[in-house]
């Protein structure tokens, strides 16, 4: 509790004076880009003979580079964008009202262009750079030093940035969905520029860049915490921050084109492919693995959210399935690569149940307006995925590397959870209420009445 405690003093100092941090060493600290690729939960790869995920080598003068596994990382950056332009961009676009559809896509597009700037310059150095236990340091400012010939294992490092930018686009695009339809459009560039940089960059360096919880031994393989539990506790602080949308609870906020929302969580079905098997950072066995794991978590969720939807509403819907479908895939990526088929299977049944609470009786109780459901699906399953995860982590896939304590494992999965809870809603908070301060947050009724679409955008769909 010690360490969740000091993380959140990052953010004072990230907000204020953010090269002192960055400057500053401490004892556990990696002191080279080849430590920091021995604790990335992002680097492991495996023997194409056996399932069995093994770190990456470090990036060394003896290192090599392997075409096969730069070929599939080359494949698994474009399906991890794929996800974000236009997954989410379709899967929330059908269902918010016809009259806010090009502006919920526009914080999808804005988001892909502004992070992957925002990433180049300060993102990467920020989250992988040697620094401390917290964040890391400013020698990979604007790419310095990253050349054709500079490894990431077995890949070139520059491939590895443009993979982790994706994992970055695509969280801040998950946030869209909380404060769909009432967020001015300026504000939401404003926070997205912050949040990347206060926010992201600090808890990927925690899981995957040498930071704290890496030297805890936290399972994060593809995003658990640091995407998800991330996003969709931004989210909610978001939307408890904007209010609720004008008429909620009394109007009828239906989705308005369900057929461009199944087209969405299609392609981010198929999307998490590179999302969870391109964490393997390799063509092996740990891949290949990782995807059928993601593949039978979605089923599980999607035939397990479908059938209490059944036992609660009398139907299943069509959302649902899709829904069902996107939580299992949630559930599943802090253990693709830890877990057998049996364990995904459970993680995706019990994934689409817990999501479906998330999402219905939670909300309820929680009284927020979040609108897409972005807290519901991607915070509720990442914490669920995260703690069931150390249950299910298998010596089967992990070999000698696999927790020999599961109550012990418990306890860093728990505060690896807790802390990326705490540090995401104080930042995001502080963010958002500076922002609100400067040029306002929310649009006005008017506004907000006659759409996002011509008020934000000047545009409309006929």
């Amino acid at each position: 509790m010690k360490k969740i405690i000091m993380a959140l003093g990052v953010t004072s100092a990230l907000l204020t004076s953010a090269p002192i941090w960055a400057d500053s060493s401490s004892a556990s600290a990696p002191t080279s880009s080849a430590a920091v690729s021995e604790v990335t939960a992002n680097n492991v790869a495996a023997s194409v003979s056996t399932p069995t995920p093994q770190p990456a080598p470090a990036s060394t003068a003896t290192s090599k580079l392997d075409t096969g596994d730069t070929a599939w990382v080359l494949i698994s950056t474009a399906l991890v964008l794929l996800m974000t332009i236009p997954g989410i961009a379709l899967f929330y676009g059908g269902m918010v009202r016809k009259k806010n559809v090009l502006g919920i896509m526009a914080h999808s597009l804005i988001a892909t262009a502004l992070v992957s700037v925002v990433w180049v310059a300060v993102g990467y150095t920020l989250a992988f750079d040697a620094g401390n236990a917290f964040i890391g340091g400013f020698s990979k400012a604007m790419l310095s030093g990253i050349g054709l010939d500079t490894l990431q294992g077995t890949i070139p490092e520059i491939l590895f940035v443009i993979f982790q930018m994706t994992f970055a686009i695509i969280t801040v695009a998950i946030i869209s969905g909380s404060v769909a339809e009432r967020m001015k459009f300026g504000a939401f560039v404003a926070f997205t520029t912050l949040w990347i940089i206060v926010v992201y960059a600090p808890i990927a360096h925690w899981v995957w860049g040498g930071g704290w919880l890496a030297a805890d031994g936290a399972l994060d393989f593809a995003g658990g915490t640091v995407v998800h539990i991330n996003s969709g506790v931004a989210g909610l602080v978001a939307a408890y921050m904007l209010g609720k949308r004008v008429g909620f609870g009394k109007e009828s906020m239906a989705p308005h084109n369900l057929t461009l929302t199944v087209i969405g969580a299609g392609l981010l079905w198929v999307g998490w492919f590179g999302f969870n098997g391109g964490s393997a950072l390799g063509a092996n066995g740990g891949a290949a693995y990782a995807l059928v794991t993601t593949q039978v978590a979605a089923a599980a969720a999607a035939i397990s959210w479908s059938l209490i939807e059944k036992l609660v509403r009398g139907k299943t819907s069509v959302l649902g399935i899709a829904s069902g479908g996107v939580a299992g895939l949630v559930v599943i990526t802090p253990a693709a690569g830890y877990v057998t088929v049996a364990g995904s299977l459970i993680m995706g049944l019990l994934g689409g149940v817990i999501c479906f609470w998330g999402t219905t009786a939670l909300k309820r109780f929680l009284k927020v307006d979040d609108s897409l459901d972005a807290f519901g699906l991607h915070a509720v399953g990442g914490i669920a995925g995260a703690i069931l995860t150390g249950v299910f982590a298998s010596s089967f896939i992990m070999g000698d590397k696999a927790p020999t304590n599961m109550a012990h494992q418990l306890w860093v999965q728990s505060q690896g959870v807790l802390a990326t809870i705490a540090y995401s809603a104080v930042c995001t908070f502080i963010i958002l209420k500076v922002i609100d301060v400067v040029i306002g947050i929310r649009v006005s009724h008017d506004d907000e009445r006659m759409g996002l679409d011509l008020s934000q955008h000047g545009e409309r769909i006929e």
